[in-house]
Formats: C-alpha cells, sequence, structure tokens
C-alpha cells in the first residue's frame, strides 16, 4: 500500500509545472548570485575584507533564498524533508556568523537515488564546488530532472547494478554551472564532516551529449572523417546520444569497484602518478565500450551508439581539453587513439583520418584486456613495481618526455624515498601530446571552450 502511494505521489510530481516557470525561481537564482561574490574560497564570508558587504545584505538574501525554497517546495513532496533541513541549514549559517558552511543535516537529508523515476524534478541548493567548474565552495541551485527510462532501470536492476547513479539533466542553473561541470557530486559540498558513505552520484547526460555533439561534428569536418550512416544520424540526435551517454555513464561509475583491482582500491584518496588515474578512468570507459559490444551483438540499439560515444568523446575532446598540468584524462584519450593507431584501426593518411570500423570493437577491447591484465598482476606486486608496470604499458605507445626520470628506469630514481614521494619527479606533462593533437588542438580548442555551459536547450537555440 505504500509503494502505492508513493508512486501516486512521484507521478502527480511528474505532472506538475515545472519549478523554473515559477515567480519564486528567478527570486532565488538572484539570491544565489548576489551571495556567491561575497563568499571566500571556503564559503565563508569575511567582513572585514576590502568592498565587503554590510551583515543586513547577507541576511536579506539569505532570506529571500530560505522564502523562495519554501515557496517553491510544495512542487516537489518527494524532497520536503531535504528543503526543510535545507533552510535549517541556511538559517544556522547565518546564526553562526556566515562561517564556513556545514550542510551535513541538508546533504543526509537528500536522497534523488531512493526515487529514481524519468522526469522527476528536484531542486538543490548547496555550498558547493563544481568540477570543471568553479573550483569555490559557493552556493549554487540547479533544477534538474531525473533520466530513469524503462529499459535503462531494466539494465541496472538485471545486469549492471548501481543503486547509487543518478542519471540527471538540466533544467536551470546559478553561475558555478554555467561551466564545462556535468556532474552533481555529494563530495564537493561543504560539511563539517564527511558521512559514512554517500547515497547518489549524479551526472548530467544532455550536457555531455550535446557537447560530445558539438565537438564530434567539428572534429569530423576538421579531419575529413567519413561516419558510417547510423552514426552519423546519432550525432545528430540529441536525444539519442542522452540515451547513449546516461548507459556509458551508469556502466563505467560502478566499473570503480568492480573487476580485479589492487589491494589498495583506486577510490580511496592516495597519492600516485597521474597516469594510474587516467588507466583507471580509461578502464572504465573501456569496460563500459565492451558491454555496449555485447549489449549490439544482442540487439540493444543503444549498444553501437555507446562504442562510438566513447570512440569519439575520448579520441577528440580528451586529448586537447585542459591543460596539460598531469591531466589524466587527456592521457586516456592520447592511449587509446595511439593503440588503435599502432594495430591500424585508425590511419592519418592524405590529411584524412580513416577508421577501420569493422575492427575497431575487438582492437579497442584488446586494449581493455591489457589494463585489465596489468590490474589482475598487480595484486602480486609491490607499490612502486606496479606503477612502473603500468608506465611501460602507457610508453608503449605513447612517447615520454625526453626530460623525464621515469622513462630512464628505476636507476634514475631515488628509490630510497617512500613511493609517494617519487611522485614529485613526475612532469606535470610526462606524455606530451603527439604532432597530430598538437595540430587538432589548435582548431577544436576554441570549440570545446564554446560548450561552456551548453545543454540540450541552449544548443539547439544556438544551432537555429
Amino acid at each position: 500500500m505504500t509503494e502505492i502511494l508513493v508512486q501516486d505521489m512521484v507521478g502527480a510530481d511528474i505532472a506538475a509545472a515545472r519549478v523554473v516557470d515559477h515567480p519564486a525561481w528567478p527570486e532565488l537564482k538572484n539570491a544565489v548570485e548576489e551571495i556567491r561574490p561575497w563568499q571566500s574560497k571556503d564559503g565563508s564570508i569575511d567582513f572585514d575584507a576590502e568592498g565587503a558587504p554590510s551583515r543586513a545584505l547577507v541576511e536579506n538574501a539569505v532570506g529571500r533564498m530560505t522564502d523562495a525554497i519554501e515557496q517553491l517546495s510544495p512542487l516537489l513532496p518527494h524532497d520536503a524533508a531535504y528543503h526543510r533541513a535545507l533552510v535549517a541549514d541556511l538559517r544556522g549559517w547565518v546564526d553562526g556568523g556566515f562561517a564556513v558552511p556545514d550542510f551535513l543535516d541538508s546533504l543526509l537529508a537528500f536522497h534523488p537515488a531512493a526515487d529514481r523515476v524519468d522526469g522527476l524534478q528536484h531542486l538543490v541548493v548547496f555550498p558547493m564546488y563544481t568540477q570543471n567548474g568553479n573550483p569555490d565552495r559557493n552556493f549554487e541551485a540547479v533544477v534538474l530532472r531525473m533520466v530513469w527510462p524503462e529499459w535503462l532501470a531494466e539494465l541496472e536492476a538485471t545486469r549492471y547494478d548501481n543503486p547509487l547513479f543518478c542519471g540527471i539533466t538540466f533544467e536551470d542553473f546559478t553561475a558555478g554551472y554555467d561551466t564545462h561541470s556535468a556532474v552533481l557530486f555529494p563530495e564537493t559540498i561543504a560539511v563539517r564532516e564527511a558521512p559514512e558513505r554517500f547515497t547518489w552520484g549524479g551526472i548530467f547526460c544532455d550536457r555531455e551529449a550535446a557537447r560530445f555533439r558539438k565537438v564530434t561534428e567539428a572534429a569530423v569536418d576538421i579531419l575529413g572523417l567519413e561516419l558510417p550512416e547510423d552514426i552519423a544520424a546519432m550525432v545528430e540526435d540529441q536525444e539519442r546520444c542522452e540515451k547513449a551517454f546516461v548507459l556509458w555513464d551508469m556502466v563505467h561509475d560502478r566499473t570503480h569497484s568492480h573487476g580485479d583491482l589492487p589491494f589498495d582500491p583506486f577510490m580511496i584518496k592516495q597519492r600516485q602518478p597521474f597516469w594510474m588515474y587516467g588507466l583507471e578512468e580509461l578502464r572504465c570507459d573501456l569496460t563500459a565500450f565492451k558491454e555496449a559490444v555485447k549489449l549490439d551483438a544482442e540487439g540493444n540499439a543503444h549498444g553501437r551508439d555507446v562504442q562510438y560515444a566513447v570512440l569519439f568523446d575520448r579520441m577528440f575532446r580528451f586529448p586537447v581539453s585542459g591543460d596539460r598540468n598531469r591531466n589524466y584524462d587527456g592521457l586516456g584519450g592520447q592511449l587509446l587513439f595511439a593503440y588503435l593507431h599502432k594495430h591500424d584501426v585508425v590511419r592519418w593518411t592524405d590529411n584524412k583520418l580513416k577508421i577501420d570500423w569493422q575492427r575497431a570493437p575487438e582492437v579497442t577491447n584488446q586494449l581493455c584486456a591489457e589494463i585489465e591484465e596489468l590490474y589482475r598482476a598487480g595484486i602480486d606486486r609491490p607499490k612502486l613495481v606496479h606503477w612502473f608496470k603500468a608506465y611501460e604499458l602507457v610508453s608503449t605507445y605513447l612517447a615520454p618526455h625526453p626530460g623525464s626520470r621515469w622513462a630512464k628506469g628505476p636507476d634514475a630514481l631515488d628509490l630510497s624515498q617512500p613511493p609517494r614521494k617519487l611522485v614529485d619527479d613526475v612532469l606535470p606533462d610526462e606524455f606530451p601530446l603527439s604532432m597530430f593533437y598538437e595540430a587538432l588542438a589548435k582548431k577544436l580548442k576554441g570549440v570545446i571552450a564554446s560548450a561552456k555551459g551548453i545543454t540540450a536547450a541552449n544548443a539547439e537555440r544556438a544551432a537555429a
């Protein structure tokens, strides 16, 4: 009986008016945007700083925030407990003199993964940093919708168990999300202490898909790549790409805790060479690719789309995004391209890129198998030996920097130091871009930069 009531409530919520159409939403956004510039990196406000506002001014802005949240909350009955805790945390921040914010209570009350219903709205407000966006713990407000179609729910329930994963899309957001950030993670939120465990993690598949389409279209044009008809149709279709990304993300996310992992799990924060993070992220993406090949063979329409979302995003965007300071995602993209090139799946000939579409799945899975074997053998190796074996794998396909100590082998390093100290000998750009990617970066960086703040809606408006 309780389950029926919950479903009725959720169904009524999905049919309710959009939160962003309520007059309280722009009031909330304006109040948040007013507070953000006054906040320090840790989220506090220093009233002794030059140009600082009066306490009364900040109190007024927070009051407008709480009023707006209380007006919007009835539209979202499934978030009622969270919104009550949120208002209490905001008032506690005021009472505490606007010190470093502590929103642990409201974080613990927010459970989006508990109601993964397709189209369900959430209003989220936290002091937080946004990955690949704003590095400071400023207040952000975002309205989002859950992406949980029946086919995805079925795959999660029967094949890719991931009870904490939330596929989400943007409705609207404040300045910290008018960036390249495409995630909503609880560990970014300002709290007095980390919870024993996190209960959710969200990835904005609409931003990922819109950015993918923009960058891929540009890369295909620049490189003269001829796409198969069905893949060309996918790149032109925002909805198809969103479905590909939400499936990719769900499998990738769970892979961090699946497989023959070394004894010291990668999900625990630790200091290690950045190529280790690059291999881990690539392993998770290639696992999603491998599963997509299986799904494709079984007749699942999303399987082929995921394969080429992984290939194109990894080869075209990742290597030329961000700076060259320990860019582990860029490294993974470089490695994938170099591996496929080494095995004659991709060729740059006559100033055009050619891909052997028939062999691409087999050879990409082959790279996944090499990384998996590195992991499987890792349990029998000391940490430093494992790092060197990983370096050996990467440097088989990517040329290290000519000034690298690590490239010269163990004799070039002071092995009397603990492994974490040897990380200091890793160059910021240990594996520089190839000539191919240096040239591609000059032509693609502007396109990638222009995807800042992109969503499905504003991408379509720009195209029109």
